[in-house]
């Protein structure tokens, strides 16, 4: 099933009185279940488009759908619930909340939903801290984690909603070998026992060679796409 649809979608921006055409004329598809890597240089639209399909920024042209819904079409309220019941984020610098443990910062999405019971939220993040390898550190702050261990707590902390989405910026950016492939492996499982659907942001050939297909970005442009492996 088709999850994200994108038709001919743009985006300019203004620095000053220079116009910059971040996106231009892009259309792509995503399906349920899938990994998917948008590569290309810095500066050739990756982050702009992550934006886009996770309803933080609107096009100037052309129309996107997620999860079935048109994303333009919502107040700011709106989005905010959206994304809080179908999108989880991994962002580069991880943004955990440093006063917070491993095991607090995972269980604040929910928290904030507040309708999730005490007793659901331990069965959720314990689980996911298993699934990540974080149980032994889930009492640690972030500035007692290595950066690996940093970011298994920010994958754990995007699913632990059981968004249908997660959206990656650069995920194994800065991180070595073992770790990166570590990672790779638990998003790879994710998707395959709960049908989630990730979307990379990456110039990794270690991310691009676990996706299933791979859109390569130059200068604002798609211009190739291509199934993973080839």
């Amino acid at each position: 099933m088709r999850l994200v649809s994108a038709e001919n979608l743009s985006k300019t921006y203004l620095l000053g009185e220079v116009e910059v055409r971040a996106l231009r004329e892009v259309s792509f598809s995503i399906e349920e279940g899938s990994l998917v890597s948008f590569v290309g240089p810095s500066g050739s639209g990756k982050t702009t488009l992550l934006n886009l399909i996770g309803c933080l920024d609107r096009p100037s042209g052309g129309t996107i759908s997620v999860a079935g819904e048109n994303p333009a079409a919502m107040s700011r309220m709106e989005k905010a619930r959206f994304r809080g019941d179908n999108i989880g984020f991994i962002f580069q610098n991880f943004n955990l909340i440093p006063v917070l443990t491993v095991y607090e910062n995972v269980e604040y999405p929910l928290v904030m939903v507040q309708s999730v019971a005490a007793a659901e939220r331990r069965r959720r993040v314990g689980e996911l801290l298993d699934a990540v390898g974080m149980t032994e550190h889930r009492d640690k702050r972030p500035d007692q984690l290595s950066g690996g261990q940093k970011q298994r707590a920010a994958i754990a902390r995007a699913l632990v909603a059981g968004p249908k989405l997660v959206l990656a910026d650069e995920p194994t950016a800065n991180l070595d070998h073992a770790t990166a492939a570590t990672i790779m492996s638990a998003m790879r499982d994710m998707t395959a026992r709960l049908g989630t659907t990730f979307v990379f942001s990456t110039h990794d050939p270690r991310v691009i060679g676990e996706a299933d297909v791979v859109h390569t970005l130059e200068d604002g442009a798609l211009v190739a796409s291509r199934k993973g492996g080839e």
